[in-house]
């Protein structure tokens, strides 16, 4: 069975037409949720938190996309190893 992972995660955007941080490093890491019911939920709560300033916006990154441990690694990825 895939384990499936999602981060929730947000910040202020330079523009609310374009998902480009204001600052990167301020950006809130909400957490990691084991599934999307989890991840939608704190997703909610930090966008209705939040919701008075528009330049805020809050994902859900799907990190179990990110990776298919069945394919074989990159010499880069492996550090040349």
């Amino acid at each position: 069975m895939t384990q499936r992972i999602h981060l929730v995660f947000g910040g202020e955007l330079v523009t609310p037409e374009r998902n480009v941080f204001r600052d990167v490093s301020q950006i809130h890491i909400v957490g990691m949720f084991p599934d999307y019911a989890s991840a939608f939920s704190a997703w909610k709560a930090e966008a209705q938190r939040t919701v008075d300033n528009a330049h805020m916006r809050y994902f859900i990154a799907h990190i179990h996309r990110l990776r298919d441990e069945a394919q074989a690694g990159s010499p880069t990825e492996e550090l040349g190893a």
